[in-house]
């Protein structure tokens, strides 16, 4: 079967938006964190801890990661905030507009394998209603 010049397989099921999760839609100041936990809600799961808030006019999703000392030394704390990293990240074009999420690893988080921690992302946001 032959494409039509400048297309491609790759192109035609790619998908729409892209999958990059720059600076820009995390939370980073220390102010950001407070406002979630001032002025929003938590849903509590056995891994994470869910907390979002609405913010008006914020645009796309903006989410934080925690994972105190008690879950780890550095190593271990450091493996669990990019794998939560990464499961907002490939979820995000499921996520509502005009939230700010923190995302709190809880003890059982470090021992917990990639399937695990995504289940639970998943479970949470639906309870907390921000997917789409």
């Amino acid at each position: 079967m032959a494409l039509p010049i400048g297309s491609s397989i790759e192109n035609d099921m790619a998908p729409t938006g892209s999958f990059s999760f720059p600076k820009s839609r995390r939370l980073t100041k220390a102010s950001e964190y407070e406002q979630v936990k001032r002025e929003g809600f938590a849903r509590r799961g056995k891994l994470l801890m869910l907390n979002v808030v609405a913010v008006e006019n914020s645009g796309p999703c903006r989410a934080g990661f925690i994972a105190s000392r008690r879950i780890g030394g550095a190593v271990v704390r450091n493996r669990v905030r990019r794998r939560l990293r990464e499961i907002v990240r490939q979820h995000q074009h499921e996520l509502r507009e005009g939230f700010w999420i923190v995302l709190v690893a809880r003890r059982d988080a470090a021992d917990s394998s990639y399937c695990a921690l995504e289940h639970e992302w998943l479970r949470l946001a639906k309870r907390a209603s921000i997917l789409l």
